[in-house]
């Protein structure tokens, strides 16, 4: 059904993101794409999806594909039927139904006149009912963004859908119809996901790496036992490797002591025995060379020792973890920071939230913001920062000072490189190296120092929004 036969995908910035890569995906199978953040998991189901191309290789799609994107900036000026690409068709759809039927339209509508109907049950299913397919994308939240693309499955009908962190923006109710959607549907499924209760809906884990892609059969759970067993083997090795290494350079040691002394208590008799120099210089040579080959011998094995030992230490996994050092908060602890009294946020001349609202911050606590996608999540923290204003009531914030991580990335200046963007939010002046130790402590090494950041992937633009926030 898909077939990928030695694909290798370089970016513009000649960065090799991976070489000759090949895969099979059968009919009806339900698989897990995971990987470190970067390795070029969204990437490859670009490449699937025929919206990139490969710098080498061939990609074979005996299947109708659809994708449900991670992002979806390049569709803020886009109404909702142009983002899911049926603009065109609806247009000629409701032309014939008004009498104004055309060849053209006929070709453009391709008998597909299910096509509204086919919108309505989508939507339905989704429960974006309320949502009109002449709507602007740039008017709903990432939930209701993701809830249209999902409901684009429906609508085009597609063999293999590809999905690219699905449930990121969903709510509670999105989430459990994307895995009851998941768990019935008979279609083809390749799903890039760091959503453990999503992936052990699947029944295939493929595993990319820079080394290739590894392919374990069952849902999420049994992949990460798998990967124990197989952790605890690899450490097995490595140290019976460590062992038989330290063993090597023992015996080593040993066989050049007793060679030298054997060399030493035969030099005695020939200077006993009163040799001429000439049969000294001889024997000499020969006891040289004899220790040569030895320490070939020995330097041999113990380089293949060390080049296995290589091999298996870069078969452990990368585990390390970000690490956060925020400086003490300056206020004290329960301080009003907000004090909101029955505000209210008006769009459309009406306002978003049934009931006013009203609420109070105080430092050092901790809070989180739930509800319904589309409910003013987004609204209510933008009215917080002071972005915007309440239709009524009052908000009074003593916040001096605060940083904002969206779901669009908006603190990353797309072309500047990783280094770049770190310098430019460097407010306490540190120094090039301090910059660079702190970058390191968030998993950027200094092979991605210079990377744009465009090329960031979802997950490195996550860790780069962590790094900003702690230098503001």
């Amino acid at each position: 059904m898909i077939s990928l036969q030695q694909i290798t995908y370089i970016h513009p910035n000649k960065e090799l993101l991976f070489d000759q890569i090949s895969l099979h995906i059968q009919q009806q199978h339900k698989i897990a794409l995971i990987g470190n953040n970067g390795v070029g998991k969204s990437t490859l189901l670009k490449l699937i999806a025929g919206k990139i191309q490969p710098s080498s290789g061939q990609i074979h799609l005996d299947a109708k594909c659809y994708d449900v994107p991670q992002h979806y900036g390049q569709f803020n000026t886009s109404t909702v039927a142009e983002a899911l690409g049926i603009s065109a068709k609806l247009k000629a759809f409701y032309e014939i139904l008004d009498g104004r039927m055309t060849d053209e339209q006929l070709q453009i509508l391709d008998d597909d006149w299910s096509i509204e109907e086919r919108c309505q049950k989508a939507f339905h299913y989704w429960g974006i009912e309320d949502i009109d397919l002449q709507e602007s994308m740039s008017s709903l939240s990432g939930g209701q963004k993701t809830k249209v693309f999902l409901s684009g499955i429906m609508v085009h009908e597609p063999d293999v859908v590809l999905m690219d962190e699905p449930s990121n923006h969903l709510d509670r109710t999105g989430r459990s119809k994307l895995y009851e959607f998941i768990t019935q549907t008979n279609l083809t499924l390749l799903i890039v996901s760091h959503d453990r209760q999503l992936l052990n809906l699947l029944n295939t884990v493929y595993e990319l790496s820079p080394k290739g892609i590894r392919i374990y059969g069952g849902n999420y759970d049994h992949y990460v036992e798998q990967k124990k067993v197989e952790s605890e083997a690899l450490e097995q090795d490595i140290r019976s490797k460590e062992k038989a290494l330290r063993k090597a350079k023992e015996v080593e040691r040993e066989t050049l002591e007793r060679q030298q002394k054997l060399d030493a208590r035969g030099k005695k008799k020939q200077e006993k025995a009163g040799l001429p120099t000439i049969v000294m210089n001889t024997l000499r040579n020969s006891a040289e060379r004899s220790t040569a080959k030895i320490k070939d011998v020995h330097a041999e094995k113990l380089s293949h020792i060390t080049n296995d030992l290589d091999v298996l230490r870069k078969e452990v996994s990368d585990t390390d973890r970000m690490k956060f050092g925020f400086d003490q908060s300056s206020l004290h602890k329960g301080k009003v920071l907000v004090d909101a009294k029955d505000i209210n946020y008006t769009y459309a001349q009406s306002a978003i939230w049934n009931e006013n609202v009203s609420f109070k911050i105080f430092s050092g606590d901790r809070y989180a913001i739930k509800g319904a996608n589309g409910s003013g999540k987004t609204t209510l923290i933008n009215m917080i920062l002071g972005n915007l204003s309440p239709g009524n009531g009052t908000l009074v914030s003593a916040i001096r000072h605060a940083v904002y991580i969206d779901q669009d990335y908006s603190l990353i200046a797309n072309s500047l490189t990783v280094f770049e963007q770190a310098a430019q939010f460097n407010s306490s002046a540190l120094q090039e190296h301090e910059i660079k130790i702190r970058l390191v402590r968030f998993l950027f090494d200094r092979d991605t120092w210079d990377k744009p950041c465009q090329a960031l992937s979802g997950g490195e633009k996550n860790e780069t929004d962590a790094v900003l926030s702690y230098y503001r």
